[in-house]
């Protein structure tokens, strides 16, 4: 008699919308063990972009549609204090973890900053769920070549001034840009020195459509690309 064959465990995967989400997603997504309940971002009311990267929630939610999967979003108001953003993301979790039976378990694309790890390993603890991290400790050279060479198409939608050229904000993720990156610069922008958004590769039933807009510097430090949204022609 054959065992029976294990029923996949949901997660829900922590959503940028940038590469090293996207690649984090790809390995559950390859790993028989897990399945995908939801993807969950982080928007900022007012602004209607996701949190930190700037990206429309427009673009978002195409991404999401492409992939297939469901999209929750967790609103926090601009600026927003760490209890606003944990009591808000706690309570999205929860909810999920009520409607969802057997739910415990939130995917990071975290590679190697052991701080950032406690701290959403402390904030999952708190309300009795538990932290995925399948990229951690990669080398984020190989990584960064590996999600060129896998065929995702990225865009640099934030650069840290202080850390990146200016220049680099609207760029694509791409070979030419890892060859250009100062040494000082890890390869997957791991440090914040640079923020992106995945539009098409694997696991995307078609591109997220754009064309890039304004180039504008906030807080005197962050440079966005601003990303439109663009009709199929």
């Amino acid at each position: 008699m054959n065992a029976r064959t294990p029923v996949p465990k949901d997660v829900l995967v922590a959503w940028s919308g940038g590469k090293d989400s996207a690649l984090a997603l790809r390995e559950i997504l390859l790993d028989g063990r897990y399945r995908v309940a939801a993807l969950v971002t982080t928007v900022t009311a007012e602004y209607d972009r996701i949190s930190m990267h700037g990206v429309r929630r427009t673009l978002l939610e195409q991404q999401a549609a492409s992939l297939g999967l469901p999209l929750e979003q967790v609103v926090i108001p601009p600026g927003a204090t760490n209890e606003q953003y944990e009591g808000n993301m706690g309570a999205t979790l929860v909810a999920l973890r009520d409607r969802v039976p057997g739910l415990d378990t939130v995917v990071f694309g975290d590679l190697f900053l052991a701080d950032i790890r406690a701290y959403r390993e402390r904030m999952l603890a708190r309300i009795g769920m538990r932290a995925l991290f399948p990229l951690w400790l990669r080398d984020t050279r190989a990584l960064a070549h590996e999600c060129v060479r896998l065929g995702y198409r990225a865009v640099l939608v934030c650069v840290d001034a202080d850390q990146l050229a200016a220049e680099f904000a609207g760029r694509e993720f791409d070979a030419d840009l890892l060859r250009d990156l100062p040494s000082n610069v890890d390869p997957c922008g791991e440090n914040g020195e640079f923020h992106t958004f995945v539009y098409a590769g694997p696991g995307f039933r078609s591109a997220v459509r754009h064309e890039r807009g304004p180039v504008v510097l906030r807080d005197r430090r962050f440079v966005y690309c601003d990303l439109v949204e663009t009709a199929a022609r």
